[in-house]
């Protein structure tokens, strides 16, 4: 009996000891996540909350900096309180009281957590799907990367340096963020890879199905004067039909600024883009008439036909090249949309957050929301290099972008919330 109740607490304590340590699918004491078998601990998730305060800080001028910088300091938020209350209050304006003080420090501290919390997951779901894919970061192509980006945001040497001081992070940081970014684009390329194949039948299907979008309507070039009321029409008429010069008569009587400046041109009119009585004139008439007065609700028209462009298709062999690049990008989008569905369960699926730290992209929290955003892209820090490219718009929450690296601000203009892309915990 003895024996049978050493046994039972040997194996409570060593399934304790087990949890702690992670195993069985735990957070270890010392780290905020684990995604798979990493660990991403506290000292790093300290390092990049403390990043993400000074970003804060630096689009908030409100106070001394190195304590607008600084992390709010839970449960009690004692030195967040004491360092607003330290602030200058407008003329007349009373003092807000503790309470109040304390819910904005929680609720900034909250915003920090959650997108520190994000921006590690992420960038943690980053690192090991490209493991998993092959896709490698070469340390030349990270510096060459980097350099780039450097010389392009910050000209000068001193910036760069003043950034770093003001940015709380290192080159060493930088260079990671920078790897992500170069992981993202070569995750996308390996997504994409075998999706730029398009065949003739496809490209045949394709523009049998939707051949008017290959036609030209026909289109008229007009000489045009308006006027307010009809008897100015005919005046302006009667001048034209004596051989007077348009840009003269339309200088005189015309009261439409935009064909005046231009002599009365009016280029490339389709059928159904005037108002009805006009565009009826327009199309019945010959080419060289002058016809009107037409009414309209915008005056009376006098107009001359000067160029009819009859309507025109485009043959399949014209239009292949444009199918082709259409086709090849909807099937490339399509990839990188399943690949990102697929991606956020698979990695979420994987992710187990310690109480107190748990997001939408853990396991154990809330369910994500359709385009809930807020999720820092994977790339450099706000404030950083720019990337070379434009964005395509925001990918769904922790997802490697789709199209080109997310533009970040330019230097000296860095805004709040977590850095971009970032290490992997230790």
């Amino acid at each position: 009996m003895r024996n049978s109740r050493i046994v039972t607490v040997l194996v409570a304590a060593l399934a304790a000891a087990l949890v702690a340590s992670g195993c069985g699918g735990g957070v270890p004491s010392n780290g905020v996540a684990k995604v798979g078998d990493t660990t991403i601990t506290k000292a790093t998730f300290n390092h990049w909350l403390a990043a993400a305060a000074k970003q804060q800080q630096q689009s908030s001028p409100e106070g001394k900096p190195e304590e607008a910088a600084a992390v709010p300091d839970p449960p009690n938020f004692t030195r967040c309180i004491a360092s607003k209350q330290a602030q200058p209050l407008p003329k007349g304006a009373q003092k807000p009281p503790v309470a109040q003080l304390k819910s904005q420090c929680k609720q900034q501290y909250d915003s920090l957590k959650q997108q520190t919390m994000q921006f590690l997951i992420q960038a943690q779901w980053i690192e090991q799907e490209s493991k998993a894919r092959g896709v490698k970061a070469t340390t030349a192509q990270v510096q060459k990367t980097f350099q780039d980006q450097k010389k392009q945001a910050f000209p000068k040497e001193a910036d760069y340096q003043k950034f770093l001081q003001t940015s709380g992070r290192s080159e060493q940081d930088i260079l990671f963020q920078v790897k992500q970014q170069v992981l993202v684009n070569a995750l996308q390329a390996k997504v994409v890879e075998d999706k730029g194949n398009v065949s003739q039948k496809q490209i045949a299907d394709y523009y049998n199905k939707n051949k008017s979008r290959f036609a030209q309507p026909e289109n008229r070039d007009l000489l045009v004067v308006l006027t307010k009321n009809e008897k100015k029409a005919k005046q302006a008429l009667a001048e034209l039909k004596k051989k007077k010069p348009w840009k003269d008569v339309v200088k005189k009587y015309s009261v439409d600024t935009a064909s005046k400046a231009q002599g009365g041109k009016l280029p490339g009119v389709t059928k159904g883009t005037q108002e009805k009585a006009f565009d009826a004139a327009i199309f019945s008439a010959k080419k060289g008439e002058i016809k009107g007065p037409v009414k309209t609700q915008f005056g009376y028209y006098v107009f001359q036909v000067t160029k009819v462009t009859p309507a025109s298709q485009q043959t399949q062999a014209q239009a292949s090249e444009t199918i082709k690049n259409l086709l090849k990008s909807q099937s490339q989008q399509k990839a990188l949309s399943d690949f990102v569905k697929d991606f956020q369960k698979r990695y979420r699926d994987k992710t187990k957050c310690a109480k107190g730290y748990v997001t939408s992209m853990c396991s154990n929290g809330p369910k994500p929301t359709t385009g809930q955003g807020g999720t820092p892209q994977p790339g450099q820090p706000q404030g950083a290099p720019p990337s070379a490219g434009g964005s395509s718009g925001a990918p769904p929450q922790g997802a490697p972008q789709q199209g080109a690296p997310q533009q970040v601000p330019p230097q000296g203009a860095p805004q709040g919330g977590a850095p971009q892309g970032a290490p992997p915990g230790g």
